[in-house]
């Protein structure tokens, strides 16, 4: 009995995991792999299943802070990409500082903003912004940028201001590259809370990791992976599900194209 293709499209990834996860079981148990160095898929479970209350709290209190952080850089990132985009001038003077930025890592600022700050949530809410609004800059920006002069010459023929072509062209053509940056910005967004943490915190997936880390509890050093990456993989795909419904008319005009 032949699959249709689509059913397979959406059953590969749980296939793909599930061999992952096989393989790694059968690794652990077929060359007794301490559990401190290596542990199997099962003992993970079997931990994250007994300690999921804590798992779940500091869970909770990470994906709060990525969200807090990436909300800022989301409107930061989109009011910047668009004044960079809408301008050549700034463009050219503003773009090479901002790769020197995005250059340095972030983890060298978290004992700045713990000294400023102190430990806690801010620290870890400004890391994930620091390291998350960098890609919607980028992409808002080239999408500005790559609108046609011919059709900015016939709009303003026409009697439209600057403000006019930002707002019904420049902007709705930038949508695809608005999204597509937040679907990067997300998952980037959990790494710099999760830097943080684990260096200035007491609470979160971050702090959860190096407590389990000095005990050698690796099962609950995989769990909070675990954890991270499906927190990680959510948000991603309610962003590509965002961009597939509000974008529909670019990827029309693509497969069109094509």
């Amino acid at each position: 009995m032949k699959l249709p293709p689509r059913l397979i499209s959406r059953l590969s990834p749980w296939l793909l995991t599930l061999f992952v996860l096989t393989c790694w079981e059968a690794i652990c148990q077929g060359f007794e792999i301490k559990p401190f160095l290596f542990p199997a898929p099962s003992l993970v479970w079997k931990v994250g299943v007994e300690l999921a209350q804590p798992i779940m709290m500091h869970a909770s209190h990470t994906f709060m802070t990525t969200l807090a952080g990436f909300a800022i850089a989301v409107i930061f990132g989109a009011v910047l990409g668009m004044v960079v985009g809408s301008s050549p001038i700034v463009y050219k003077a503003l773009y090479p500082l901002l790769v020197g930025f995005n250059s340095i890592p972030k983890v060298a600022f978290v004992p700045v903003l713990v000294v400023w700050f102190g430990i806690g949530t801010v620290p870890a809410i400004i890391t994930a912004f620091l390291i998350s609004f960098f890609p919607v800059v980028v992409n808002v920006a080239t999408g500005l940028s790559t609108l046609e002069p011919e059709l900015e010459d016939v709009l303003r023929s026409l009697g439209a201001s600057r403000l006019d072509i930002l707002r019904k062209v420049g902007i709705p053509r930038s949508l695809p590259f608005f999204f597509a940056s937040l679907k990067v910005a997300i998952t980037l967004a959990f790494v710099g809370s999760v830097i943080s943490e684990t260096v200035a915190s007491n609470l979160g997936i971050g702090y959860l990791m190096m407590s389990a880390s000095s005990s050698m509890n690796m099962p609950l050093v995989f769990a909070g992976l675990i954890v991270i990456g499906a927190m990680g993989v959510i948000t991603y795909e309610l962003f590509a599900w965002l961009e597939r419904r509000l974008t529909r008319w670019a990827h029309r005009g693509q497969s069109s194209a094509i």
